[in-house]
């Protein structure tokens, strides 16, 4: 029995000194949105190191990570919620929970995963162990800019109603405060990474609406009312995202709506501080994570090309052209580099931000939205 015994000890001694650690904190993934597949990749390495398939409709998908960094939760088109273990590199589970989802939010202690739809409209929050349903939240709307919020919260827009809705699971069962008023037909929202301040840009009407989020009772506080599409509509190829939004010292940077053109806005009193004048009408305007500089790509047809805007001067200071179909950038934590999906290159390709030398190129299937796994930590991401 001694024998045993010691021969067992010596068996778990072996397998725990050949057990292969997996550190997973530079780590990402690239949403492949043809296939239906995305690619695990190295940012260290600068490589792709496996694809997992089988998560549906991607074309506009995005995801968020577990706050230990090991899974991510990718929300597909086709309303899909799938689980993807990045250690063993697998699907761990996935539900289909509604048929057209645009996007979704993990809750502050990583336990709630919460997803918005357009169809049937609402939003569904899960248990993010298991999956299961927690709470169906119907909103007779198309549903936009859901956005985590310290407290376990979740907070995101109505389309057609206009409303805002803070819904607290602080105390297990959601309790939902309701905003109205915020404009006509918002298309996008975003949260400041303090958590205190909620924007979301209005589609319908000009300006965009603000919400303090530190206040009791939150109303909504009109930003730019005389700045939008105008009195005549100027055509929009493609919506901007406002997660695009950066705070580069003590001011925002957005992408106009329309124009072509990003605007420079006080972060304190939300009032316009300058413009800057770009090649097309911009979809992401992103600032590196210094604020120095400020990363912008542009609707189709000019989806070729890449600004870089200097924070300071507010002036262009390099252009580019990656190639057809830039999607999305993703600048590595602390901005010495960054990563751009050329979709119909099926390239992602990897810049040095300080000296502007192309790197690398990753073959990729169609890529679209990369997502470094710091993001878990990060709030609104």
């Amino acid at each position: 029995m001694k024998h045993f015994i010691l021969g067992l000890a010596a068996t778990l001694m072996m397998s725990t000194a050949q057990a292969e650690p997996t550190a997973t904190g530079d780590l990402g993934l690239v949403i492949e949105r043809a296939k239906g597949s995305v690619l695990l990749v190295d940012q260290s390495d600068r490589a792709a190191l496996a694809r997992i398939e089988g998560l549906g409709d991607l074309s506009h998908a995005s995801l968020v990570y577990s706050p230990d960094e090991r899974f991510a939760y990718v929300f597909g088109r086709d309303g899909g919620l799938t689980k993807i273990d990045i250690v063993t590199r697998q699907v761990v589970n996935r539900v289909v929970q509604a048929g057209n989802a645009i996007g979704g939010a993990i809750s502050d202690d990583g336990k709630l995963v919460a997803v918005s739809n357009y169809e049937p409209g609402g939003v569904r929050v899960f248990d993010a162990d298991t999956l299961e349903i927690v709470a169906d939240i119907p909103t007779d709307s198309k549903t936009i800019g859901l956005v985590d919020a310290p407290g376990r919260r979740f907070v995101f827009t109505m389309w057609d109603t206009g409303e805002t809705w803070i819904v607290d699971f602080a105390q297990g069962a959601p309790e939902i405060t309701k905003i109205p008023d915020m404009g006509k037909n918002p298309y996008d929202a975003l949260i400041t990474a303090n958590g205190r301040t909620y924007i979301t840009g209005l589609f319908g009407e000009d300006g965009l609406t603000a919400l303090d989020l530190w206040s009791e009772s939150p109303e909504p506080i009109r930003v730019l009312p005389d700045y939008g599409r105008g009195q005549e509509e100027m055509p929009v190829y493609k919506m901007p995202h406002l997660e695009g939004w950066a705070l580069t010292g003590s001011e925002f940077v957005l992408p106009a709506v329309g124009h072509h053109e990003v605007l420079w806005i006080d972060a304190e009193t939300l009032t316009e501080t300058g413009r800057t004048k770009t090649h097309g009408q911009p979809v992401f305007a992103m600032a590196r994570p210094d604020g120095r500089q400020v990363w912008v790509n542009f609707a189709h047809p000019l989806n070729d090309t890449i600004q870089v805007i200097d924070s300071v001067s507010k002036e262009i200071i390099h252009e580019f052209k990656p190639g057809p179909a830039v999607l999305h950038m993703e600048f590595t934590p602390r901005g010495h580099e960054v990563w751009i999906s050329v979709r119909d290159a099926n390239k992602v390709m990897v810049y040095d931000t300080h000296s502007f030398e192309k790197l690398r190129e990753i073959d990729a299937d169609s890529p679209s939205g990369i997502f470094f796994t710091a993001r878990a930590h990060r709030t609104g991401l």
